[in-house]
């Protein structure tokens, strides 16, 4: 995975990876289509707008938000022909302020669009802000999440023979293994670990006692890795 800028935030929520994501509401006969699309820069998160124009070209609205980077710095949001305020604001606040975990605001790389079908019936701003910021928050609930968090890649070489066992151990231990290099003289496991001074002096000590002192973490740079659950 290509080594991002570094970033204040060591982790954050995004959408698993896949396909979009959607979902529909009707609200007082308007249809409301949400899709939720990762998104790592903002060409890939305008791409999605651009494409549902197309795919929904009978539509009046296809309004639009999203919030980008580990510390969420981009944020951008699009009436598409609302009224001003009603559809694209209550969007972004959907996304900023959805709670990933009780008290943790961190979603970020998300690209949203609600595309509306006009039903005939004004909801007045009120209730477009409510539409649109519930058609959201609906989507959201049903998403599939996974939490993305900077780790640090650090090299420890091994001999051939040892490198099978401590590979093992450190598996056991709960570390995230990276590639393994097989070198002419001796084997570098590689271990992810979260990039801060504490978990890699932690991750120090427990390599000196599996190895009796003979090998030690050799730093390189960081990858943004999704955990799995």
């Amino acid at each position: 995975m290509a080594e991002q800028d570094e970033s204040r935030a060591t982790a954050y929520t995004t959408l698993a990876l896949g396909d979009d994501f959607r979902h529909e509401l009707e609200i007082r006969r308007s249809r409301f289509i949400t899709v939720l699309r990762r998104a790592p820069d903002e060409d890939a998160a305008r791409a999605l707008v651009a494409e549902l124009r197309k795919e929904f070209h009978d539509a009046r609205h296809h309004c639009s938000a999203f919030v980008l980077g580990p510390d969420r710095v981009i944020q951008r949001s699009n009436d598409d022909g609302e009224p001003s305020g009603t559809a694209g604001i209550p969007m972004l606040e959907a996304l900023i302020k959805r709670e990933t975990l009780p008290g943790v605001t961190d979603l970020s790389d998300v690209s949203a669009v609600v595309v509306r079908h006009f039903g005939g019936i004004l909801l007045g701003a009120g209730g477009l802000v409510r539409a649109y910021s519930e058609s959201i928050s609906a989507a959201l609930d049903s998403a599939p999440l996974v939490q993305r968090r900077r780790l640090r890649i650090c090299d420890i070489p091994v001999t051939h023979n040892a490198a099978g066992k401590l590979e093992n151990d450190l598996r056991s231990a709960g570390y995230v293994m990276a590639e393994t290099s097989y070198e002419p003289s001796e084997t570098i496991l590689r271990v992810a670990l979260p990039d801060d001074a504490i978990a890699i002096a932690d991750a120090g000590e427990r390599l000196a006692s599996l190895t009796g002192g003979a090998s030690g973490l050799q730093l390189r740079g960081t990858e943004w890795v999704d955990l799995q659950a």
